[in-house]
């Protein structure tokens, strides 16, 4: 049995992902797809990735070397075993398991979700629970099986999470 329970009607992900309104979400696409047609990234694109996603930690993301960068992300976009491509992200300072979650979204070309708060609650988590690889693998699968069933992207489930969130928690 999942532990993900969709917190409104699931056909108003379309309309809960029309009302999202965040900064740079064009730039992140834009990045994404120079990453996917490369396979790895910039020092810069890493940093505005991570920037987009939580600016307090870009003091620790500019400590890693462009070589460190390009090797992690590389690796990540290459693997084909999801354990792999989270892992070789982690290794990475400043990022932690949201942020990497962010650069599999963007420029993976597999199709993960972003993990935040706010998608959390909207799945039905109060609290954020403590972030395992099981955990990230069981919300990848939830999330990738209501796509299917919804026929929307992953983009578009995201938005509609993390917008239903924003109005309604608490």
């Amino acid at each position: 049995m999942t532990r993900f329970r969709l917190r409104f009607p699931v056909t108003q992900i379309a309309e809960w992902a029309k009302r999202y309104a965040y900064p740079d979400d064009d730039k992140m696409k834009r990045i994404g797809k120079r990453v996917r047609l490369r396979g790895y990234l910039t020092k810069q694109e890493f940093l505005d990735i991570c920037h987009w996603k939580t600016p307090r930690t870009q003091p620790r993301c500019e400590s890693n070397s462009a070589r460190l960068v390009k090797e992690a992300s590389a690796v990540a976009f290459a693997a084909s075993d999801d354990r792999l491509k989270i892992a070789a992200l982690l290794s990475l300072a400043g990022v932690s398991w949201p942020t990497a979650s962010v650069f599999l979204h963007f420029c993976d070309r597999k199709k993960h979700p972003i993990l935040d708060f706010r998608a959390l609650w909207s799945l039905g988590f109060d609290k954020p629970p403590q972030y395992t690889f099981d955990f990230w693998s069981e919300y990848c699968d939830y999330c990738r099986t209501l796509a299917r069933r919804t026929g929307l992207n992953m983009r578009i489930i995201d938005r509609a999470l993390w917008q239903y969130s924003k109005t309604h928690q608490p």
